[in-house]
């Protein structure tokens, strides 16, 4: 039985509720969540240690202990990516696969020092939104895609990445520019690629489904709404890079998702203005 560790901001959030019990299916019960670390309580819900005791998961009072005894890590704080580089600072020393929760970062320059720490000590890293692992996304031609319209719930600081990391991965990594064109209460972005194609990512409200509409070069549209588990789809390329310590995300691709989140938030402050991204030319 190999032992995973969390190490997280706080422990009863709904990722590390759910996480262990998928884990355990997926894996065939190769595979377990045995040891976690919280860096503070939960303002509302359990403590840590009573998470640890629900959850049948071993209490440590350090990250050094958790990642001692661990053979595969996973850094949560799903909401709060700006705790990323403190929580990971030792999972990213230990050469064991670490996986690190969405958003991996609050900003390029953190997402370029976290795979560069974890590049020094060879530690295999990689972070993902779920969305990612939709099959109906899977199914979509990638060549020949002109513009991309997607739409989904939530706030752009921490849901933005469902839109923007499945455009990413349909669109590839030249993001070139972003403009903000929405509104306080429902954002929604412009993004230019190279060869003038388009993406425009939309969050018009919570009650607002994930969807995107795909127009190709050929004049052909093709509406996709993911409707898979893609949580389970996610759990399962996990328990493989643990098996293989092999990402299916490239480092490149994290890095150009985050980027384009730091520099949507920069728009939001100048709407209707082109903000240029790093590495664009």
């Amino acid at each position: 039985m190999k032992k995973i560790g969390f190490i997280d901001y706080y422990l009863d959030e709904w990722h590390a509720n759910n996480y262990p019990e998928w884990i355990r299916k997926a894996s065939g019960g190769t595979m377990e969540v045995a040891f976690a670390y919280g860096m503070k309580d939960a303002e509302q819900g359990l403590s840590n240690t009573e998470w640890c005791a629900k959850h049948g998961v071993a209490w440590c009072g350090t990250i050094e202990e958790v990642v001692a005894q661990s053979d595969f890590l996973i850094v949560l704080s799903p909401d709060n990516p700006e705790q990323h580089e403190a929580l990971s600072e030792l999972p990213l020393a230990s050469g064991k696969p670490t996986y690190i929760d969405k958003t991996f970062a609050p900003d390029r320059a953190a997402a370029v020092r976290l795979f560069e720490r974890a590049a020094k000590y060879q530690t295999p890293l990689y972070s993902s939104s779920a969305l990612r692992y939709a099959a109906e996304y899977a199914e979509v031609e990638r060549a020949g895609i002109k513009v991309i319209s997607s739409w989904g719930p939530g706030a752009m600081e921490n849901y933005s990445i469902h839109q923007i990391e499945p455009v990413i991965a349909l669109m590839g990594e030249d993001a070139q520019r972003v403009m903000f064109i929405g509104t306080e209460a429902a954002p929604a972005l412009l993004i230019e690629f190279s060869g003038g194609r388009q993406a425009t990512i939309q969050q018009p409200g919570q009650g607002s489904p994930f969807m995107m509409s795909i127009n190709y070069d050929s004049g052909a549209c093709r509406v996709v709404q993911p409707a898979s588990d893609f949580f389970q789809s996610f759990i399962r390329d996990l328990v493989r890079f643990f098996e293989t310590g092999e990402a299916t995300v490239p480092s490149s691709e994290t890095i150009a998702v985050i980027t384009l989140i730091e520099y949507a938030l920069i728009a939001a402050k100048q709407p209707y203005q082109w903000i240029k991204l790093p590495g664009s030319g």
